[in-house]
């Protein structure tokens, strides 16, 4: 059995670049060899920015994502039920490490494949009803949530987070280890980055 650290993320759950980023984290870890707890914190860019993320803005991301480093993914995404806030699903991945943190990192990356493989929009109670049940928990009401989404953002800003998503192992952290990222007005290029995902990896195994 290896043992891998403890590793937290914080992400928006609309971030198409943080849903990559975990995939390939989860992939990494499938290992039935490997053991290893992994936290996703709530990071609401819509409170950072002072707006939600832009439906049109997340669909070219999305499209660069696909063309360049994840053909596999984003399978079934659809800009039209794209959620205009985060919170309610930070509201149930919270809800889910409250059991314990292998159903909080489960409902995180439901929450993910949801939104990204299937197009739904994962702000509608119905949706985040359905990935409740498969899980067993209840949605927080909205006052936790809040508490739940501020306390993860103020630990965020503590730890000098840069965006979505931005990983780390004790004290060391990487933001976007697998990408290298780069616009010019709506033009996006999106590039593999080995070395970060190495130095990441390493870092983990350690």
């Amino acid at each position: 059995m290896v043992f891998v650290s403890n590793i937290e993320v914080f992400a928006d759950v609309v971030c198409p670049f943080a849903h990559v980023g975990l995939r390939r984290l989860s992939d990494a870890r499938r290992s039935p060899a490997v053991r290893s707890a992994l936290r996703v914190r709530a990071w609401p860019l819509e409170w950072i920015n002072g707006a939600p993320l832009d439906r049109h803005l997340a669909a070219r991301e999305v499209e660069a994502l696909r063309a360049e480093v994840a053909p596999g993914l984003f399978a079934g995404f659809d800009p039209s039920t794209f959620p205009q806030t985060s919170i309610p699903a930070f509201g149930l991945a919270a809800a889910g490490y409250e059991t314990d943190d292998a159903t909080g990192e489960a409902v995180s990356l439901a929450l993910r494949d949801a939104l990204f493989e299937r197009g739904e929009d994962i702000s509608d109670d119905r949706i985040l009803r359905s990935i409740a049940s498969r899980f067993e928990i209840e949605p927080l009401d909205h006052a936790a949530t809040k508490v739940a989404v501020e306390a993860d953002w103020g630990a965020g800003r503590a730890r000098s987070v840069k965006g979505s998503p931005h990983f780390f192992i004790g004290d060391r952290g990487w933001f976007c280890p697998s990408l290298d990222v780069s616009h010019d007005g709506d033009q996006f290029e999106v590039h593999l980055t080995v070395e970060g995902m190495d130095e990441f990896r390493r870092a983990a195994l350690a």
